[in-house]
């Protein structure tokens, strides 16, 4: 009698999540570079950022319907190996055009790594360990968005911004061998390749009104997100401060807390609900968004930090959230889901710059605390009478 796989080890979830976000915020702190060589405004260079969630939102109900036919496994391995391919590519763009090309393939390719491990959690993970597995999932996206934007700052200090995209080749690189070692195959996958089927799971999707408002939700916290780190780089490169890439990239450490976050959600999502969750998350970044009208740097950073921790525990809450609502054709449920967050984040990237440059950071701020606010209320509203609460 064949012995059955082992389900993944947690941990190896957090270890891809870190690898795959890598590639996706590391040009922020890149930003003020990029802009100088290239010679662009605050929006035209924010879409560095928004052409891969742009890509990101595009693809990812696509990839799931893809993982929900061939499987979670093969769609993960073969992702992190093409990702390879348009990190290198921007290593030798000449023009800006040139490098959002390369970035928005790299975001046709992201998701599927996401949405495939998000689906692979729900399926593969026994219940009793699946809000960890999540947890830890989160917890590494979290420590792979930090990474990205610090690392890519680091090596840009000393060897110039391409330097960044080698980075992200071997990242990518990594994420292939171990995800190809490392997630067994699986157990309780059962393909779906009739058309009709997807069809009739997609209509089932787009009237749950609980996941309607999730990826609402979604939307509006990654906007949150990308609105304030996309601009805070530009504000923090120009007089008083004058940081250079290397002294951005470390003030983005705020997102280490999120590993502290994310793994504390978890217990709190399974105790009191999404719902809770979420409120909380939008009091604390709030409460850390209007913070950072001081001028003081220190001040600054912490209250980028509890707006961030809120974005973190949001997500977490989103994500259970979709898992609770969702029974069948998971994978097309979290593209849907990261189609929506992603849309969020390819909004801010231009609406955040064009603020910056009208009105400059008490604008940005304006938005993104209004963008949070209305999370929160959606959330109240949407999640209410079902499940999620």
């Amino acid at each position: 009698m064949t012995a059955r796989p082992a389900a993944p080890h947690p941990l190896l979830f957090a270890a891809l999540g870190t690898l795959v976000f890598l590639n996706v915020y590391a040009p922020q702190s890149l930003l003020p570079v990029l802009a100088r060589d290239f010679g662009a405004g605050a929006a035209e260079v924010g879409f560095v950022v928004g052409a891969t969630t742009l890509a990101m939102a595009l693809a990812s109900p696509l990839v799931g319907v893809l993982a929900d036919a061939v499987g979670r496994r093969r769609v993960v391995v073969w992702a992190f190996a093409l990702l390879t391919v348009p990190a290198v590519l921007a290593v030798f763009a000449p023009t800006l055009a040139t490098l959002n090309a390369a970035r928005f393939a790299q975001g046709l390719l992201i998701p599927g790594v996401m949405v495939a491990l998000n689906a692979l959690i729900a399926e593969e993970v026994p219940p009793a360990g699946r809000a960890r597995a999540l947890s830890l999932y989160v917890t590494g996206t979290v420590l792979g968005g930090f990474l990205g934007r610090f690392l890519a700052g680091l090596v840009a200090a000393p060897w110039g911004w391409h330097a960044a995209f080698w980075l992200l080749a071997l990242a990518s690189l990594g994420g292939f061998v171990l995800a190809r070692a490392g997630l067994p195959p699986e157990q309780h996958f059962t393909p779906q390749k009739d058309g009709r089927v997807v069809l009739e799971a997609l209509g089932a999707h787009l009237r749950n009104r609980a996941l309607l408002a999730t990826c609402a939700v979604g939307f509006l916290i990654l906007f949150t997100l990308v609105g304030v780190f996309n601009t805070l780089t530009l504000r923090l490169a120009a007089p008083p401060y004058g940081l250079n890439t290397a002294q951005t990239g470390l003030i983005f450490a705020v997102y280490l807390l999120g590993v502290v976050i994310t793994p504390i959600a978890g217990p709190l999502l399974a105790l009191r609900g999404p719902r809770v969750a979420l409120l909380t998350a939008v009091g604390a970044s709030l409460v850390g968004l209007l913070l950072t009208l001081a001028a003081p740097l220190p001040v600054i950073i912490v209250g980028v930090a509890a707006g961030a921790c809120g974005v973190f525990l949001a997500q977490s809450a989103a994500l259970s959230a979709v898992q609770r609502e969702v029974t069948r054709a998971r994978s097309l449920a979290s593209g849907l889901y990261h189609a929506a967050y992603y849309g969020g984040a390819a909004a801010a990237s231009v609406l955040a710059g064009h603020a910056y440059e009208g009105g400059g950071w008490p604008s940005v701020v304006g938005l993104v605390t209004g963008s949070m606010a209305l999370a929160g209320v959606v959330g109240l509203l949407g999640w209410r009478k079902s499940g999620a609460v």
